[in-house]
């Protein structure tokens, strides 16, 4: 199935994935109002979060340029010494359009 790259099909695409988007996500609340939150299940939220977050940095730690590793050292740091995401984010974003920009 081929889909035309115009105005329509474009908004058609869009439509399609923010439709996926909502159902997947409702679809999760609503398969969880079904499911005790025990102890063990409430770990296993709590760590799923990490684990996705982990699955995106490492990649992009071992195969990215010098603008992510610098992006990465950034945030690292400015999380540990603020711990708070915002400012993080930030230096991370200066970090790496610095680099990019200067090498």
């Amino acid at each position: 199935m081929a889909i035309e790259t115009t105005s329509a099909g474009i908004l058609g695409l869009i439509a399609i994935m923010a439709l996926v988007t909502l159902v997947t996500r409702f679809g999760g609340v609503f398969l969880m109002s079904f499911v005790p939150i025990s102890p063990r299940v409430e770990s296993f939220i709590n760590t799923m979060a990490s684990s996705v977050l982990i699955a995106i940095i490492v990649p992009m730690a071992v195969e990215g340029d010098l603008g992510a590793l610098a992006a990465l050292v950034a945030t690292g740091l400015t999380m540990l010494a603020l711990r708070k995401p915002l400012p993080a984010i930030s230096a991370g974003l200066i970090a790496a359009a610095a680099v990019r920009y200067f090498l």
